[in-house]
């Protein structure tokens, strides 16, 4: 009888040195083959943004549960990586609330799911409001979509077409220069024009249905634009004009600017009727406030010194009947 509660006293002291020298090992990797594998590393959802933990619950039949990152089952023990302490551990399978875990498992599978579902929402909101922001998405009255970048769009109906920039150039008045030198008085008025160097612009555009819309680039605190500041009373934006050039051989005549002795006394330009409206930030619409008869046109910005050396320019065919009709 001795003998045999010596043997047990001796299994049960070998046992628990057992259980405390593996508590004592530094974490390492499983090496073990599950009997059942109920969650790993392989199946791990990543982490929830903000930083919070994505951990498991182990629930205990004492009611007390046990924070893991995974754990695995072999048998009757269950092996585990306790987040709450940094290492491997392991219990008794029977210590664990199998229907609770279950339980909680689920729940917080629906709880990540539903966060991750607000996340996107919020990411796709962002996007729309930074698609907003730079007017990717700007639809016209016609119904068409405005194409990305700066610049000047011509619309006609369906169709929308970026204009390209032409240089204009000044030239002195041969006429009147003649006239300068022949007067014994020099109080005869320079005269200069605003011309493009062709008779024809390239782009022909349908008056018919028609309108215009500039994007701007966005303006720099720093280095505030001319161009951004209307010239007339109480408004802002670009001050943009349509003037119809006149042809003067194989010139197209812009404006003509007088002066006298440096100081610019007038400068006639033929214009036709622009409304406009800020449609979006740094967009503005242009509609025509009268019928656009054959012939060559440009939109000039109007800056405080005269018309900006660069205008988009284009033609318009056809007789004047035809416009007429049309109309």
């Amino acid at each position: 009888m001795g003998r045999t509660i010596h043997t047990i006293l001796a299994v049960l002291i070998a046992w628990m040195s057992g259980e405390a020298v593996f508590a004592q090992t530094p974490p390492g990797p499983d090496t073990s083959k599950p009997v059942e594998q109920i969650a790993g590393p392989e199946k791990s959802k990543p982490g929830l943004p903000g930083g919070a933990p994505n951990g498991k619950k182990l629930i205990l039949k004492d009611g007390d549960f046990q924070l893991v990152r995974e754990y695995t089952r072999n048998g009757e023990r269950v092996r585990y990586f306790s987040l709450e302490r940094g290492a491997w551990e392991e219990i008794p399978a029977s210590m664990i609330d199998w229907v609770a875990t279950q339980k909680a498992e689920t729940k917080s599978a629906a709880q990540d799911k539903a966060e991750l579902e607000k996340l996107k929402k919020q990411e796709d909101a962002t996007r729309t409001d930074m698609a907003l922001d730079v007017d990717a998405s700007l639809q016209t009255s016609s119904g068409v979509f405005l194409p990305s970048g700066e610049g000047m769009f011509a619309v006609e109906g369906k169709k929308a077409t970026l204009l390209e920039q032409a240089e204009v150039q000044t030239k002195r008045d041969k006429k009147q220069l003649l006239k300068q030198i022949a007067s014994p008085i020099p109080i005869v008025p320079s005269k200069t024009n605003i011309e493009l160097p062709t008779a024809h612009a390239k782009t022909r555009l349908d008056p018919s249905q028609l309108e215009f819309y500039l994007r701007e680039a966005p303006p720099d605190p720093d280095q505030p634009s001319a161009i951004q500041k209307s010239s007339r009373p109480g408004e802002s934006g670009p001050e943009v004009e349509l003037v119809r050039a006149t042809l003067k051989g194989n010139k197209r005549v812009l404006e003509q600017v007088k002066a006298l002795f440096g100081e610019k006394l007038d400068e006639a330009r033929n214009t036709v009727l622009l409304q406009r409206w800020q449609v979006a930030p740094n967009v503005y619409r242009f509609t025509l406030g009268e019928p656009l008869l054959p012939g060559e046109y440009a939109l000039a910005e109007i800056l405080p010194d005269g018309i900006n050396l660069y205008v988009w320019d284009f033609g318009v065919d056809g007789s004047i009947d035809k416009v007429t009709k049309k109309k």
